[in-house]
């Protein structure tokens, strides 16, 4: 990965042609905890949709190991974008998600709308509690290379334009969100898995308000969650607003935020590309007998 760039660099570059670069700037640079938070409650939108929880519900992973599919998960999106689509490691990656899509038979309007919370969430995100939104060339970047990735995961219908992909998400949730009872069983072990990474066991309790105060009510309405008093949802809003203030006061990160390289308890002596995700019985038999890349 090349070294640190700035914002005026980005600038200089093209969006139509550099987009993989931008991207990569902005999620390992620009706004590293940021996207990851983002793209954690993007995946949280998808269950509220039964069909995708259904599918989850299913494989059990999210209940029985939600550690490993959350790792899983985001190492496979991380090797596309820290290494591009069609490096070596990229194309490994997709290869491996794709061969995990394809044992279900999963609506193509489900999967343009699971990629469609990975190109919007970030950028309301940022919109809402980062130190700045995302200019018109980083979302235009950001979209291309999200469609990049789309294109070859075998998605048909992706829209050309940014502006008609946000719209499309929305009405898509309009329309898809109702609630099921694998959406809150999903939900539930997810909140617990990322409350987790902040807190004992013991303190979720006082946790859990925080999350449902950044979900809006149709996806509360979905996941069977209470809504939390309109006070606290304000608390915490400004909370986050007040982190964004204090980073627009900090010189920008110089070294890249790498989710590759994050020690992990899943793979505590590394990990390869082709052991990531869920498998067959025989296909989960013959990962057992595979050494372990130690990246």
């Amino acid at each position: 990965m090349r070294g640190p760039a700035t914002s005026k660099q980005i600038a200089s570059l093209d969006p139509e042609q550099d987009y993989e670069e931008i991207a990569r700037f902005l999620y390992a640079y620009e706004f590293s905890w940021d996207i990851e938070r983002a793209l954690e409650f993007a995946l949280f939108r998808t269950y509220g949709i039964p069909a995708i929880s259904g599918l989850l519900a299913k494989t059990g992973e999210f209940e029985t190991r939600p550690r490993k599919r959350y790792d899983d998960t985001e190492l496979i999106l991380a090797e596309t974008i820290e290494n591009g689509l069609d490096s070596r490691r990229g194309k490994r990656a997709i290869a491996r998600m794709n061969a995990m899509h394809n044992r279900f038979r999963i609506d193509n309007s489900d999967m343009l709308y699971v990629l469609s919370t990975f190109i919007c969430e970030p950028i309301r995100w940022l919109d809402r509690y980062g130190r700045r939104p995302m200019t018109p060339r980083e979302q235009r970047a950001w979209f291309l290379y999200y469609r990049g990735l789309g294109e070859r995961m075998g998605i048909k219908g992706i829209p050309m334009e940014l502006e008609t992909i946000m719209y499309w998400n929305e009405a898509y949730e309009v329309t898809n969100f109702r609630f099921a009872e694998t959406n809150r069983r999903i939900s539930e072990a997810t909140i617990r898995l990322l409350l987790g990474f902040y807190l004992p066991r013991w303190l979720f309790w006082a946790g859990r308000p925080a999350v449902r105060a950044l979900l809006d009510p149709a996806l509360l309405d979905a996941m069977g969650l209470r809504p939390v008093p309109r006070w606290f949802s304000r608390v915490t809003v400004a909370a986050l607003r007040m982190r964004a203030g204090i980073l627009r006061l900090l010189p920008p990160r110089r070294k890249p935020r790498l989710l590759t390289q994050r020690p992990r308890p899943t793979y505590p002596e590394g990990y390869r590309i082709e052991d990531l995700g869920t498998f067959r019985v025989m296909e989960a038999a013959s990962q057992k007998s595979c050494a372990h890349d130690p990246h």
